[in-house]
């Protein structure tokens, strides 16, 4: 570069030396510099103007315009930087026409919003199963399209480690589970996958377990009626049939538990016959359901204690409330060994309120923890015999909980007892409401 540099001074210099001599050969030097100047003034504005028109429409010719010097360079430069950029162009429009071919390949929608949620790009399965119209819907704030508000809450809220699952609002008939990304500057990519199919085999469960449930709870009551009467009156039959007929009873009354835990898990589900929103005094549930539990601990002499927080009220559906909490302490009871102790704390603070239920058994295997909200599922098989469990009070637990915004925190290791936690949101808490007395007079 610095050798072209020298080469531009020194022709720039024989042009100026040789306009010089032609002065002053007719006797007037400074015209002759003046008139060389004038020259390369007239000859550079010329390649300016070239260069303009070439900006301004650099498709107009098949390569860089013609000259020489440093404007060659110059035109040559640009021209090769011209040519780089739109073999990197050409290269990057095939690799996002490639993605996007393989998106729009997609089953599941794809949409692209940017952090206020205006539309910039989605694929046509997002058309198919959203309803979007890909010339009017561009730019346009995707609430305006899903007007569901839990939709707006779920994409403001920024917590997106779950899915959120809604109807299609262009198919009602479509069940659509919504997963949000964040990337660039809180830019939104938005995947919308078809689980309709899903979603009625889940109905379809829930309708089978409930529709059965009731079904057996008919005969099973007659059995077991007949059975009571057998069993009051053993002694009146051979002694090979007194053991058949306790078994037998004690079976019944556990399916009996069964069907009943079936039906109210059913109704949590769904919702059937959801009670209002009360206020629910904690301190009297607790204490209601702890002397429950001690009647429960028997001879096995649980020592159960309780603190409870100043802030004692909690709004929600208080047997549901009230079906958890006992799930939970009647648990810590059955699994705790005699003379073991049980400690049920509630406490408030700045992310809501906690009811603690820890006992001094021997503990859960932390693998099993992902697990123990699932119906039916056990992390010791053998223990079941022992309890008489039905498999579904942790499961009731989990749905009373997300029914009022919450969720359950379990805490176990080996040998070191167990430590399960209902977390209800502060929006759930309560204050007292004022006395009859105190109201005043109209």
């Amino acid at each position: 570069m610095q050798h072209n540099w020298s080469r531009y001074l020194r022709v720039i210099a024989g042009l100026l030396i040789f306009s010089t001599g032609i002065g002053l050969f007719f006797g007037h030097p400074l015209l002759g510099l003046l008139a060389g100047l004038l020259i390369y003034l007239v000859w550079t504005l010329a390649q300016a103007h070239k260069l303009i028109q070439w900006l301004v429409n650099p498709n107009g010719s098949d390569g860089a315009p013609e000259s020489l010097g440093l404007w060659g360079d110059v035109f040559d430069g640009l021209h090769r930087m011209r040519q780089n950029h739109l073999r990197t162009r050409d290269r990057l429009l095939r690799q996002i026409n490639r993605v996007q071919e393989s998106t729009n390949a997609m089953h599941d929608g794809v949409i692209m919003t940017n952090s206020h949620g205006a539309m910039e790009w989605w694929n046509g399965s997002a058309e198919h199963l959203l309803g979007f119209q890909r010339e009017s819907d561009r730019g346009q704030l995707i609430h305006n399209l899903i007007r569901l508000p839990a939709f707006k809450a779920y994409f403001d809220a920024c917590n997106y480690r779950e899915p959120l699952e809604i109807s299609s609002p262009a198919k009602p008939h479509i069940r659509l589970q919504l997963q949000i990304s964040l990337f660039g500057d809180d830019d939104r990519l938005i995947v919308a996958k078809d689980v309709t199919r899903l979603y009625q085999l889940e109905q379809m469960r829930r309708d089978f377990v409930g529709n059965v449930s009731h079904e057996m709870r008919t005969p099973l009551t007659v059995i077991s009626g007949y059975l009571e009467t057998m069993v009051d009156n053993a002694d009146d039959l051979p002694p090979k049939w007194r053991r058949a007929i306790h078994t037998m009873d004690q079976q019944a009354s556990r399916m009996e538990a069964l069907i009943t835990d079936l039906i109210l898990l059913s109704k949590i589900e769904t919702g059937e016959h959801a009670a209002p929103d009360s206020i629910i005094d904690v301190n009297t549930m607790v204490t209601q359901i702890s002397t429950d539990a001690r009647a429960l601990s028997g001879e096995q002499g649980h020592e159960i204690s309780m603190d409870i927080g100043e802030r004692r009220l909690l709004t929600g559906d208080e047997s549901q409330i009230r079906s958890a909490f006992s799930n939970l302490i009647f648990n810590a009871v059955k699994y705790t060994p005699a003379g073991g102790q049980i400690f049920i704390s509630w406490h408030t603070d700045r992310n809501g309120a906690h009811l603690s239920v820890r006992d001094s058994g021997i503990g859960i295997d932390p693998v099993h923890i992902p697990r123990l909200t699932e119906r039916f599922y056990r992390a010791d098989p053998s223990r079941h015999k022992e309890t008489g469990g039905t498999g579904l009070g942790l499961a009731i637990v989990k749905h009373v909980l997300l029914n009022h915004d919450g969720n359950l925190e379990i805490r176990s290791r080996i040998g070191e007892g167990s430590e399960f936690i209902c977390h209800f949101p502060r929006e759930r808490l309560a204050e007292r409401p004022p006395e009859a007395s105190a109201l005043p007079e109209a």
